[in-house]
């Protein structure tokens, strides 16, 4: 009979690890594919904040700990069995592990919903909670990738155009400095003056900033502005990740270790910025380079529409799959600018829809093998 704990330990650190792996480069795909940054930088950029993340997931997403379980989805004395807790993270980590190495961004939200399925039906059969499935799981995980397309593609041509209206480009620098206030003279010959300088910005060609009547004392290049926007929001995608991801991977380590919530959300946060910096090559490739071209403007209207969504789900504990947000957002920018590739988007979503079977089969076979081992 094996060690249970020490089993589910080592497969929850598994699948940790294999997140990172696929998911790690997608909050910061963008900054190497619009050129913004290079490799080293935005995957060190991602860890930093992916690991942000998953530390502050301790305090405001432990619902979703719950969900993850199973409650409410499966039987409860199912829930707290060891072959099926085992058997769901084994099936979800080789399966995103094995969609990792063919370079091939995938979710492990969806992973592990189907690989809870495949292990449930293999014990309860066809008495699931179907209608617990349906809201808690598959809507956020169909709803979100729409959304981000839609978002991404609707709101693109705005976006350019406001900031071509307030002059941010590469060639005009963004002035701050105390305006000059003329003196005011009244008929009865009382001058009034300005007691506190007022902040005047400035968005022009440097020349004009240097004849701007005013005393500047911040001066950066427009492009240097977006540039750290970019950056920024990249950041927050990662971190949102981490937010969202780590609570589903701690669920189910916690239902069979001896590990507490502690222990387990810095193992396993820990563990997936490891993957995520072993093995971010081809899914960066992928995510960067082939789904669609792009520019920095791009980029970062991509990454705001991904953490504005996964934040908000994870505040409502909506286990949406940053993968298909943000691919969902990269999508939507493809649509917008007339760059899409056509044949890797379709590969990805082909992805998609045979994640849940595999997951759900390997879980199921694992599941036989593993209460076989319990019973002998």
């Amino acid at each position: 009979m094996p060690d249970w704990s020490l089993l589910i330990i080592a497969a929850t650190l598994f699948v940790a690890y294999s997140n990172g792996a696929n998911d790690n480069f997608k909050g910061v795909a963008t900054l190497f594919g619009g050129g913004t940054s290079d490799y080293r930088t935005a995957l060190a950029w991602a860890t930093i904040a992916t690991l942000a993340g998953s530390l502050a997931a301790f305090f405001v997403a432990t619902e979703l700990i719950s969900l993850f379980q199973g409650n409410g989805l499966v039987p409860a004395q199912l829930a707290g069995s060891e072959p099926f807790v085992a058997s769901v993270i084994l099936a979800a980590a080789v399966t995103v592990m094995l969609a990792t190495l063919m370079g091939m961004p995938i979710s492990t939200t969806h992973g592990l919903t189907g690989a809870l399925l495949g292990s449930a039906f293999m014990t309860a059969g066809f008495d699931l909670g179907f209608d617990a499935l349906a809201l808690n799981f598959f809507a956020p995980l169909v709803i979100s990738p729409f959304l981000a397309v839609a978002l991404a593609s609707f709101s693109s041509p705005w976006f350019r155009r406001g900031l071509a209206r307030v002059g941010l480009d590469r060639e005009n620098c963004v002035c701050v400095g105390a305006a000059v206030r003329s003196p005011i003279r009244t008929p009865e010959g009382v001058v009034f003056v300005q007691p506190t300088p007022a902040l005047r910005v400035i968005v022009d060609r440097p020349a004009a900033c240097d004849r701007a009547p005013t005393g500047v004392f911040s001066r950066i290049n427009a492009q240097r502005l977006l540039d750290a926007c970019h950056f920024a929001s990249a950041g927050a995608v990662s971190f949102a990740r981490g937010l969202n991801d780590t609570p589903k991977i701690v669920a189910l380590g916690l239902a069979g270790s001896s590990l507490g919530l502690s222990w387990s959300i810095g193992s396993v946060a820990l563990v997936m910025a490891l993957g995520g910096l072993v093995h971010s090559q081809k899914i960066a490739h992928t995510l960067s380079k082939r789904i669609t071209g792009m520019d920095p403007e791009h980029g970062l209207l991509a990454n705001l529409v991904t953490s504005a969504l996964v934040i908000l789900a994870s505040g409502w504990s909506m286990p949406v799959s940053t993968t298909h947000v943000s691919c969902g957002a990269l999508f939507g920018i493809g649509v917008a600018n007339g760059r899409a590739r056509w044949e890797v988007i379709r590969n990805i979503l082909l992805g998609w829809i045979f994640t849940l079977p595999v997951a759900g089969i390997s879980a199921a076979v694992i599941f036989v093998v593993l209460s076989r081992l319990a019973v002998g």
